[in-house]
């Protein structure tokens, strides 16, 4: 599943990126964010080091090749999409929309690199029988 794989760096970068900005610079990884929410910066921190830790879980995924996992992310994105959109119909933060745009982003990736590298492996199936 090469495309697979090669849309799961996007996911790794933001999460690695993010997870640093978090931890390392909370208030200004705030207002890049569009943030208008009052949030404690100890828990700012918190989100950055869950960040960090899974974006070396997904980092790790790529260099081992774990493609029998490549559908738990899109799974685990759509929730994190449908928390987020909650999220800001109670909050109104701009910063869940940006989230949101980004986690829909590499979630569309892998999901269509996920179905091309499908129907590819699928062909080539049929055409070897």
């Amino acid at each position: 599943m090469p495309r697979t794989r090669l849309s799961l760096f996007y996911l790794a970068s933001y999460l690695l990126g993010g997870g640093l900005a978090f931890a390392l610079a909370p208030r200004l990884s705030l207002q890049i964010f569009l943030s208008t929410g009052e949030y404690e910066l100890v828990m700012v921190r918190f989100v950055g080091v869950l960040l960090l830790a899974l974006g070396i879980l997904i980092a790790q995924m790529i260099r081992v090749g774990a493609d029998r996992l490549y559908q738990t992310t899109l799974l685990v994105r759509a929730i994190i999409l449908v928390a987020l959109a909650a999220f800001y119909a109670s909050t109104r933060d701009p910063m869940m929309l940006v989230l949101f745009a980004i986690v829909a982003l590499g979630w569309i990736l892998t999901l269509s690199a996920y179905v091309i590298d499908r129907r590819d492996v699928g062909g080539a199936r049929a055409s070897d029988g």
